[in-house]
């Protein structure tokens, strides 16, 4: 039950995260979110997260060091990303986000804010993507490429340590279906896909200020 209301509440915070980020970047437009939205966000978030610490939780019962190295470097890839965009483009520090704050001040108050993007992104796609070269440090742009080349890793990566999983598992699961787990899980992650492009395609409250659609993109 506990588990159940965990994952209710962190849906939930994704959902409400994913409203607030279209809000931000289409501030200048009256946007207004259709129970649809809402419905397929939700789906969305659902599977994706369910599914991917699912996955986690069985890769670490069978090969529990390994796990470790698995969520470090999720963590760091994710962590190193905005900075080496940032390093890439060449732009000027940014200096607007507190005057009060020195450079050191500045630095770390960056570091926490790519340590939160880090933390969200082992588990579901961000709903605002850091973006430190712009000075509202988040990307207004809609980058259908880092999407679908995230969700393209992320199920090869669930699909590989969900193998993991099969080969090594142990006389706990014997009373477990693992063909079927290990199907089921990778159907819950694709429907979690499925939910995403039906929003993008069909419920987004902004789809027409898109200058391709998600289907066009891919």
């Amino acid at each position: 039950i506990f588990m159940v209301l965990s994952l209710l509440s962190i849906v939930y915070g994704a959902l409400r995260c994913n409203i607030l980020a279209i809000k931000i970047k289409y501030d200048d437009y009256d946007v207004r979110v259709k129970p649809a939205a809402y419905l397929c966000i939700f789906m969305w978030r659902s599977f994706e997260i369910a599914t991917r610490v699912t996955v986690l939780v069985l890769f670490g019962s069978v090969l529990r060091i390994w796990v470790f190295l698995i969520v470090l470097l999720n963590f760091l890839g994710f962590f190193f990303y905005p900075w080496i965009l940032f390093w890439l483009s060449k732009s000027p520090f940014p200096e607007n986000i507190e005057k009060e704050l020195s450079r050191v001040g500045t630095t770390i108050v960056l570091c926490l804010l790519t340590f939160l993007y880090a933390g969200i992104n082992m588990f579901c796609w961000s709903a605002a993507q850091v973006e430190l070269s712009d000075p509202d440090l988040i990307s207004k742009s809609q980058n259908w490429y880092q999407m679908t080349v995230y969700y393209i890793v992320r199920l090869m990566e669930n699909a590989f340590l969900l193998l993991m999983w099969y080969i090594y598992r142990t006389d706990f699961y014997l009373y477990v279906c693992a063909p079927m787990l290990f199907l089921q899980l990778l159907i819950g992650y694709c429907m979690g896909i499925f939910f995403m492009l039906v929003f993008y395609q069909f419920c987004h409250p902004c789809k027409k200020l898109f200058s391709s659609s998600i289907t066009e993109a891919l």
